[in-house]
């Protein structure tokens, strides 16, 4: 497969740790994924689902210890604390890798080592980079396949050099008091000890595309970050871009994949997706910031999605589809979720693997935060500059989270800087994608803080340099907030495929086609300028939505100065300058 000294001697190295029964170089080719697929059939791993109903469809359940990223067993492992700062969990590399090695160690021991070259990005693109995952899960290799490009030209384009980054993981006992997902930026080295479950053993995605390139974005003058990337066409079909920051399970699949509301598909408006969950974004030649999804499949939360959320989802999950933790149907041995329809299936088996019935169960047949994974391809929206190995040119930053008050449904920053400082004091409300109390209000700058490979004062900086680089080429930076509560708890702005509404005034400002007020936050719509043609929603319920309660923020300012001294001197000059700015405005 390869003659790259760097790679052999470190699966040397590792297979002298692990010491397999077996070892299969993955290759990427449909015969050797079909061989794969039956033989986890035939070990349990996977349940072959109806292929009339489902083609190429399969089912996979977690240990029930194991079904979520674990940000306390996440560890940025470096020599040096400071390097890692106070939003992540630190561990001195050498003894990190002393502690992994111990538990790693003869683990493979009736078992196969798989070994993936995979790359994210296309194969040759200068935005690409390269890893590779040793395994020994069928199933991470089948996600991986869906979610990377796979395979021996991975390796030709590799050829001899040593810019890769290595991925260990070790199944070993599914213990969670034992498991640990940690992230070598220095080294380029991710290993996962002790889980199953996709966010911690999909080592391309959360682990390499996001921990391990923002350090190397660092390095190297590039952000990477948790965002989708949308494509809006207009009438007159010119298309403008933006990238999106969401915290997991706050709608980035459904924004991503938005199909536009009726009275704008009638003008002629269309919606591309290029990623629903991670961007690499660059200055290209001409000083503008571009874009590329490193990614090459979907890893979808399935709760909620249905018909009316996300129908181009529906659309993608229909064939080469790998569900995780959902309920399967027994009658038709396809699969269901809540929030799928109204008619849960009564002969069933649940996410644990026990016989469920939707009628009678209290508990939820699918886990909260079970997934789907499926290829980019199978998008009906997908963008044809998907491909694109320059990428797209990013017009617009939205950040965004889950808010029941305080924050406006849109507002514009005034400037780059002060754009950085919304997306650092970006709050949301928890959800079931990482494992902990739901509904607890947290920072969660630009949706990056589980995902920040290095120290995040440092971070905030790198997003000013950019800034500075791409001067009044710099795309304009907006947050939004879809999830405002009326008393009753009921969301006041319909969402879905109405939040193009709101992009359509974000692109609209990015060309200085409508006026905004200025506010003690930034620019805020005025209502008329959102179109509300066909919703059943008032001037004066949108105004009610788009106004900035002061003594709201003042809560909002204190939350926020307490959460920059965890930084104490490292944080930016210039964060400083933007809170000083909102205190004396209000």
């Amino acid at each position: 497969m390869t003659n790259n000294t760097s790679v052999l001697n470190w699966i040397t190295e590792m297979k002298n740790l692990v010491v397999p029964d077996s070892v299969v170089w993955i290759d990427g080719s449909e015969m050797q994924l079909e061989k794969l697929r039956k033989q986890a059939c035939e070990t349990g791993e996977l349940i072959k689902l109806n292929q009339e109903l489902l083609p190429g469809c399969y089912l996979h359940r977690t240990n029930v210890n194991d079904v979520a990223r674990v940000e306390d067993r996440t560890f940025i492992c470096t020599k040096n604390k400071d390097d890692v700062g106070p939003t992540n969990n630190w561990w001195h590399s050498d003894e990190a890798y002393k502690k992994l090695y111990d538990i790693a160690r003869n683990s493979y021991k009736g078992r196969t080592m798989y070994i993936i070259p995979y790359c994210m990005g296309q194969v040759g693109s200068k935005f690409s980079k390269i890893g590779i995952e040793l395994t020994d899960s069928i199933y991470v290799v089948l996600n991986m396949a869906i979610m990377t490009r796979v395979g021996q030209n991975v390796l030709d384009a590799l050829g001899n050099s040593n810019d890769w980054v290595r991925g260990l993981h070790c199944s070993c006992d599914i213990d969670d008091s034992k498991r640990y997902i940690c992230h070598f930026p220095e080294d380029y080295t991710i290993i996962s000890v002790n889980s199953g479950y996709g966010g911690n053993v999909l080592l391309g995605k959360k682990c390499f595309a996001l921990r391990i390139a923002s350090y190397l974005g660092k390095q190297e003058g590039w952000l990477a970050e948790h965002m989708l990337i949308l494509g809006v066409e207009n009438p007159n079909g010119e298309t403008k871009y933006i990238a999106a920051a969401f915290p997991s399970a706050c709608g980035k699949t459904n924004l991503a994949m938005l199909i536009p509301p009726e009275g704008y598909k009638k003008k002629g408006y269309k919606v591309w997706c290029v990623g629903d969950d991670i961007a690499w974004m660059r200055i290209g030649a001409d000083g503008s910031l571009w874009a590329i999804n490193p990614e090459n499949g979907f890893f979808g939360v399935a709760p909620g999605t249905n018909r009316n959320s996300n129908p181009n989802a529906l659309e993608t999950i229909k064939k080469n589809t790998i569900f995780t933790n959902v309920v399967q149907n027994l009658d038709n041995n396809t699969v269901w979720w809540q929030g799928l329809d109204q008619t849960p299936p009564e002969n069933a088996i649940d996410w644990k693997g026990e016989p469920w019935n939707g009628k009678t169960s209290n508990e939820p047949g699918s886990h909260p935060n079970s997934r789907f994974t499926a290829p980019v391809v199978n998008c009906p929206c997908i963008s044809k500059e998907f491909a694109n190995p320059e990428g797209v040119p990013i017009s617009a930053i939205v950040f965004g989270g889950r808010r029941a008050h305080t924050t406006p449904l849109v507002y514009q920053s005034r400037n780059w800087d002060n754009g950085v400082f919304v997306g650092a004091t970006m709050a949301s409300e928890t959800t079931a994608a990482a494992s902990g109390k739901v509904g607890v209000v947290r920072r969660d700058p630009m949706a990056m803080l589980p995902f920040c490979g290095y120290n995040m004062a440092e971070y905030f900086n790198h997003w000013f340099k950019i800034g500075e680089k791409l001067g009044d080429k710099a795309p304009k930076i907006f947050n939004v907030n879809w999830f405002r509560l009326d008393e009753n708890n009921k969301f006041i702005w319909p969402g879905f495929r109405d939040n193009l509404r709101v992009i359509e005034w974000i692109l609209k400002r990015c060309d200085n086609e409508v006026d905004a007020k200025e506010t003690p936050i930034g620019f805020l719509p005025y209502a008329k300028d959102i179109n509300t043609d066909g919703l059943n929603i008032n001037l004066e319920t949108l105004e009610s939505i788009l106004n900035v309660d002061n003594d709201m923020w003042k809560d909002e300012v204190a939350d926020i100065e307490d959460f920059f001294k965890k930084f104490g001197d490292d944080l930016p000059e210039k964060l400083k300058i933007q809170l000083d700015i909102l205190k004396s405005m209000h």
